[in-house]
């Protein structure tokens, strides 16, 4: 499991050393020379945020936080109960934090295959200075072609991806050692007096510039918490401990040292250590070492968004599962080409990777600020002593948000991007959230009580038809649309009527016991409670069938069951209050465009019938 972590939480965070020392040290370097203090002070800071961020906060702190195992923001959010919070309460507050966390991971997700690839390939310039023209256009056909994999699944190239990134952390632990027995001085970084002193003696501006681009050398180090479910805490802690750590360490600090002996190979450190004959194989490697970085970020998202659709932050989006045996392994088209278009839009618009530089880490910055302040929260939940979480979790906020603020000296220069992205992420995300809770309340309006529908079909005779209809709904009680339109319009009911609600609970995964719950309505209706974690497959039928075998649900024939489910079409009103009219119309759109309800619940179609319902909101 640590192996396989390897590949999946730490291929951005080991792609760091491509540009992250070279940035900080540009950046103490600030056009003039190179001085020794700003090597050994860059080098410092570089290590010890490894350190306090990534080591102290991360593996040891945040991944405290678990929800049933599982981590991430959105775990987090399911922790606080903030899903359910009611508008204007302080939960509320903390369910719009989250989503812009959330959302930051796509503004990231879009910034990081692009810088971590162009400065791999960027490499070739050292002994092939005549490609630098066709560095980005090789840049923007390797994304490409790893954005159109992504259909196919990645469940065979994941079992290379822990062994590839093992020789990756070895080979840039060898050429680090490389570096340090050059310069043996270098040694004096690991002290974390250089990066305090260089910090408060240098100009306030290059100081804040270097804090910003040494943050870049922790970027990735969040996907250890977002992570956690996949590998569990104690593999991830260990790749972490045993392997990344230490490779890291050894590859930054040969980097100074080549910096103390050679000022000149500040344009491309890390390639310059290895020896001459090892830059274009170290190129091919770096590249492939992106691309896996790159890929574990792709598939982060389609997670997060899977989790997000299932706790009601996005529409329903075509998910497609690329694996038999491996239920992460899922495809979401309409995530991985808008990503893509990010992606090759920022390598298309920065060209380089230090323009690009300026475009990361202010997104991630900004999510482990967030992180920080909701695990503190999380931890007074649970009942921690208050002085001891705000000690704690203070400090690691103070230093969040020093590398915050020395970032957003990066607005300017490209870091508006991705928080451009993430600012219209959390937006529909909010949208969308507001839009439900608006339409839910116009179901309540209409839905009818069991008790009173009951007594109309009784007092009427509606003819009965053979067989069974299952009527699908979210609410616990009352009579849901479908039911009550597929009566009103054609006058007759099934001998047998199942009311069929499916809920989404915020634990990652429910278990047998709570999943299905039968409840006896009436002779011949049946309410049946379907509950699924966000991190549970949605499957209606499956559901059922186990309920009617262990024989919780009995006299159904599921191969012959009919379906019947709500097609609704949402009104932008102005006569209701809720939201403006053309966020209403933002969300009305979403709604058209969201995937169809069946598939979603992975009902075939030959067993559904849609009923049409106009909704206003």
């Amino acid at each position: 499991m640590a192996l396989g972590a390897l590949g999946i939480v730490y291929g951005d965070i080991g792609t760091s050393p491509l540009y992250a020392l070279r940035e900080a040290v540009k950046a103490a370097a600030a056009g003039g020379e190179l001085r020794p203090d700003a090597v050994m002070g860059a080098v410092s800071l570089v290590l010890w945020a490894l350190v306090l961020i990534v080591a102290a906060k991360y593996a040891v702190l945040i991944m405290r936080a678990d929800n049933g195992g599982e981590g991430g923001v959105m775990a987090m959010l399911a922790l606080l109960g903030a899903r359910h919070a009611p508008p204007r309460s302080w939960r509320a507050v903390l369910l719009v934090v989250g989503l812009v966390g959330a959302a930051l991971l796509y503004g990231d997700g879009a910034i990081t295959p692009a810088v971590s690839v162009l400065s791999a390939v960027e490499g070739l310039k050292l002994d092939l200075p005549g490609i630098a023209p066709f560095v980005v256009p090789i840049t923007v056909v390797i994304l490409i072609g790893l954005f159109s994999v992504q259909r196919k699944g990645t469940g065979m190239i994941g079992r290379f991806f822990g062994p590839v990134m093992l020789v990756w952390f070895a080979a840039i632990a060898a050429i680090g050692v490389l570096g340090i027995l050059r310069t043996p001085a270098i040694l004096g970084a690991l002290n974390p007096y250089h990066a305090v002193h260089y910090l408060l003696t240098e100009h306030v501006s290059v100081a804040f510039a270097m804090l910003g681009a040494a943050f870049l050398a922790v970027t990735g180090g969040e996907a250890m918490y977002a992570d956690m479910g996949h590998f569990g805490r104690l593999p991830i802690r260990l790749a972490w401990f045993a392997i990344v750590l230490p490779a890291l360490v050894l590859n930054y600090l040969g980097q100074g040292g080549l910096l103390l002996a050679d000022p000149a190979a500040i344009d491309n450190p890390f390639f310059q250590l290895a020896p001459g004959w090892a830059h274009v194989p170290l190129v091919l490697f770096a590249t492939l070492a992106t691309v896996i970085a790159s890929q574990a970020i792709i598939s982060g998202a389609f997670s997060l968004t899977e989790q997000a659709i299932k706790l009601g932050l996005f529409p329903r989006m075509r998910i497609v599962h690329t694996s038999a045996h491996e239920a992460g392994q899922i495809y979401v088209p309409i995530v991985n080409w808008l990503l893509a278009f990010a992606t090759l839009g920022a390598v298309l618009a920065f060209g380089s990777s230090d323009a690009l530089a300026g475009a990361y880490g202010i997104a991630v910055s900004l999510l482990m600020v967030i992180t920080t302040v909701l695990a503190g929260l999380i931890a007074l939940r649970w009942g921690f002593n208050p002085i001891l979480v705000l000690a704690c979790n203070g400090a690691f906020l103070i230093v969040d948000l020093t590398f915050f603020s020395a970032n957003t000296l990066k607005l300017f220069e490209g870091g508006w991007f991705p928080l451009l992205l993430a600012a219209a992420v959390a937006f529909l995300m909010l949208t969308w959230r507001r839009g439900t809770q608006l339409m839910e309340a116009a179901r309540a309006d209409i839905r009818m009580p069991e008790d009173e529908f009951l007594a109309r079909v009784e007092a009427k005779h509606l003819p009965r038809i053979p067989g069974t209809g299952a009527f699908l709904t979210s609410a616990e009680d009352g009579m849901p649309l479908p039911l009550m339109n597929f009566v009103r319009h054609l006058g007759v009911l099934h001998e047998r009527v199942l009311l069929v609600t499916i809920q989404s609970l915020d634990v990652p995964h429910a278990s047998e016991t709570e999943q299905v719950e039968v409840v006896p309505v009436a002779p011949d209706v049946t309410r049946v409670l379907l509950r699924f974690g966000f991190m549970d497959t949605v499957h209606v039928p499956r559901a059922l069938r186990r309920a009617v075998e262990d024989g919780r649900l009995t006299g159904v024939n599921c191969d012959r069951l009919s379906y019947f489910i709500s097609h609704e079409t949402v009104v932008a009103s102005e006569k209701k209050p809720g939201m403006a009219g053309w966020r209403e119309e933002i969300f009305a759109l979403m709604q058209r465009n969201a995937e169809e309800t069946a598939s979603y619940l992975c009902v075939p179609a030959r067993q559904v019938m849609e009923v049409g319902a106009e909704m206003e909101v």
